[in-house]
């Protein structure tokens, strides 16, 4: 074997409004997002399933460091990276576990899906610029404060 055979084939078929669209990374979430966090800009197409969603694509997006608004694995990285360490994962095992195991509630009359559990939260987007197309918006940790206990005033 030589270096180019031993190397992992990055497959792109065309460029989109992401950038680059990677379509070896069917159903292969984690996958996906290492490779999306090493080259920093594209989109990985249908990285995600489930019955109720279809199809989910993982962009690399983008994250505004001023107002931390934006979408995609960028700004789930910046915005709630430290987050979802703290709740003990690191990003490309969080996100498909939230993808799996949370409860889907599709919105009446909106273009987002939010699947949810007791620790995480993901909002997809059923739509993009009009067009038909499902992608992951954001995910987070959910941090469950407990109430501070307050002190018998006197």
């Amino acid at each position: 074997m030589n270096k180019n055979t031993m190397k992992k084939k990055t497959t792109t078929t065309k460029t989109g409004v992401f950038g680059p669209i990677y379509t070896q990374f069917k159903n292969k979430p984690k996958e996906a997002i290492l490779h999306l966090k090493k080259v920093r800009t594209g989109e990985c197409l249908n990285a995600m399933y489930r019955k109720e969603t279809g199809f989910v694509s993982i962009v690399w997006g983008e994250n505004d460091p001023k107002t931390n608004e934006g979408y995609g694995l960028k700004h789930i990285i910046e915005k709630h990276g430290k987050q979802i360490k703290k709740a003990g994962y690191k990003v490309e095992e969080f996100v498909p576990f939230a993808f799996e195991f949370g409860k889907v509630e599709k919105l009446v009359r909106s273009v987002k899906i939010i699947i949810e559990s007791d620790k995480s939260r993901m909002i997809l987007s059923t739509k993009w610029f009009g067009k038909n197309k499902t992608l992951l918006l954001t995910s987070f940790a959910i941090n469950k404060k407990t109430p501070k206990k307050r002190k018998p005033k006197v």
